[in-house]
């Protein structure tokens, strides 16, 4: 009996630990452009950014709620010295598409870096690109 409340509380410790790992791997950001992310066309705004199911990342815009699941392309290691704060590395491109008379420019979300989390690749963007980096705040965990 005594074994059995042991692993017990052996078990119920390893999922609290567990779920409390990821915490700092959601961030907050002010965007202050429209930008595309996973095929998606997303407005400028405050938007919450954190894991979603079947290793998407979920944005939530700030002042609609909307979520969008964003699939992604590949996982990275975090770079040395990590992020101290959550960080948007996005891809700035041209394009002549709607009329192709009219130069646009377009912000592609490329990359996702959170403290305490892998980097997470959005879009590979091939040929001439800026990038441009947005930071962030790390926010606790939402239940």
């Amino acid at each position: 009996m005594t074994k059995r409340i042991i692993a017990g509380f052996a078990a119920a410790a390893f999922v609290l630990a567990a779920s409390a790992g990821p915490a700092l791997a959601q961030g907050e950001f002010k965007v202050p452009f429209p930008f595309k992310a996973g095929g998606l066309k997303l407005s400028s705004g405050d938007y919450w950014v954190g894991p979603g199911v079947d290793g998407k990342l979920v944005l939530r815009h700030g002042s609609s709620g909307k979520e969008s699941a964003v699939p992604v392309l590949e996982r990275r290691p975090q770079p040395s010295p990590p992020p101290e704060e959550p960080e948007l590395l996005f891809h700035v491109v041209g394009n002549f598409e709607p009329s192709y008379t009219e130069y646009v420019t377009e912000f592609i979300l490329a990359e996702v870096r959170l403290p305490g989390s892998e980097v997470y690749v959005l879009a590979a963007t091939k040929g001439a690109r800026q990038e441009r980096t947005i930071k962030g705040r790390a926010v606790e965990k939402e239940d």
